[in-house]
């Protein structure tokens, strides 16, 4: 049996026709190349090449042998190229969803990282309800979904992304602009735009209210958070929006206040049980826990202090 680097050695010195040729193919030693030519033709008794004023020719007996190394070169040729292709992406789709909060800011910054990694990779991103991710993994459409929230459903894993809170928005000018932080009780002094706290996205704005048995009227509703920052903006009035909506500055004209309660929330990454992600999908997953995770309280405050201890350049 020829092993493949034997059929690379071979072919190298057929195509070129020395040994030094091949050694310059593959980027090896001549003394290499000759040796391993030699323990070939040993090894199996076939005389490949017959040598004439210094260069290799095949021996008529070995022709049919070196139509099989070229057809077996081929192939591995193919497999190379196919290996390469995957690496970059080339030859599959990435498809995963998001629910809107998360699709704002930190699903492109994470897409971003893939397509770095993967320039040739196809991209298939869907913006989904929390409830339209049941049907968009269960029958296939897509690897996994971006979650604000945990559902409860047998067919589903999820797995932790990171942790968030709230905070309150106003637009540009209101008399709470400014203000370093704001308490529940004092938002409900003006109007307030949400989302339905039926929905589950909007009941995790709905608790901190809940909680300090505070009424949460809405005056106008909307159904995702980029548009409840839009009518923030145009000064209708103010609202509890979760920082992954409004992260890195991904919605100017509004500002941000700390509320005085706990607003801490959990994010999850949602998938079909049982089925194996593509390392494209796992990719994805892991730049996008990275993004999410960058922006958790504790390691923002962590990286200001690093930020502050290390020595300034001069």
């Amino acid at each position: 049996m020829m092993t493949l680097r034997q059929v690379e050695v071979i072919r190298a010195v057929m195509v070129t026709g020395t040994i030094n040729g091949a050694a310059r193919l593959l980027k090896v030693s001549a003394p290499g190349v000759s040796r391993l030519v030699k323990y070939t033709e040993r090894s199996l008794g076939i005389r490949f090449f017959q040598r004439q004023n210094g260069r290799y020719f095949p021996t008529p007996e070995a022709q049919n042998i070196f139509e099989q190394i070229n057809s077996v070169y081929e192939k591995v040729d193919d497999l190379s190229y196919i290996i390469s292709n995957i690496g970059r992406g080339a030859l599959s789709e990435l498809r995963v969803g998001s629910v809107p909060s998360i699709s704002q800011v930190m699903v492109p910054r994470a897409i971003e990282r893939v397509r770095r990694r993967y320039p040739d990779l196809g991209i298939d991103i869907n913006i989904l309800k929390i409830e339209e991710a049941i049907d968009y993994l269960m029958l296939g459409k897509g690897e996994c979904v971006a979650m604000s929230y945990r559902l409860d459903h047998s067919g589903l894993e999820f797995m932790p992304l990171a942790s968030g809170e709230l905070f309150c928005i106003v637009p540009e000018g209101h008399e709470l602009a400014g203000r370093k932080q704001v308490s529940a009780a004092e938002m409900t002094r003006y109007p307030l735009i949400g989302i339905d706290p039926n929905d589950p996205y909007g009941r995790i704005m709905a608790e901190i209210f809940a909680r300090n048995k505070l009424s949460y009227n809405i005056s106008i509703k909307a159904r995702f958070g980029t548009t409840v920052c839009a009518l923030v903006k145009a000064g209708l009035g103010i609202a509890v929006i979760d920082q992954f909506t409004v992260a890195h500055g991904g919605y100017p004209g509004v500002e941000l206040i700390k509320i005085a309660e706990p607003t801490r929330f959990d994010t999850y990454i949602a998938v079909k049980g049982g089925t194996p992600l593509s390392l494209y999908a796992e990719h994805f997953i892991d730049c996008l826990r990275s993004e999410m995770r960058a922006l958790e309280p504790g390691r923002r405050q962590a990286a200001k202090a690093a930020k502050k201890a290390a020595p300034g350049k001069r």
